[in-house]
């Protein structure tokens, strides 16, 4: 049985590159924004991992990680964040408060794949 990833990022473009690159492997569902995907997540579906944007409307991506984090529920999901910012104290801060990767955009394919396989597999 393939491991399920949960992506939310606003442009379906970056959605439908991890798809290519991931669905092979995995089963991917996506979503525009964090709020779609609390929803899906509360009708009782636990993902092996979240892809997430940073920056979207309606929810930041930061905001999304805050809220998993501290919901027993769903503290223990793995997360990748993504970002076009190149921020060290932006980096440093996510992974601290429980992001599992931080991964620049643009993004290699192949290089978030072999991430996702090393902490998921």
């Amino acid at each position: 049985m393939k491991k399920k990833i949960l992506i939310i990022d606003d442009k379906e473009s970056i959605a439908k590159i991890i798809s290519i690159y991931l669905s092979s492997d995995f089963d991917l569902i996506w979503f525009d924004n964090p709020i779609k995907g609390i929803a899906w997540l509360q009708e009782g579906n636990i993902p092996d991992l979240i892809i997430s944007d940073i920056k979207m409307p309606e929810m930041r991506g930061d905001e999304f990680l805050h809220y998993l984090k501290n919901n027993e529920l769903f503290k223990s999901i793995h997360v990748i964040m993504l970002s076009g910012e190149d921020s060290t104290s932006e980096r440093i801060r996510l992974l601290s408060e429980g992001a599992d990767d931080y991964i620049l955009k643009p993004f290699n394919p192949l290089e978030l794949k072999v991430r996702v396989k090393k902490i998921i597999q």
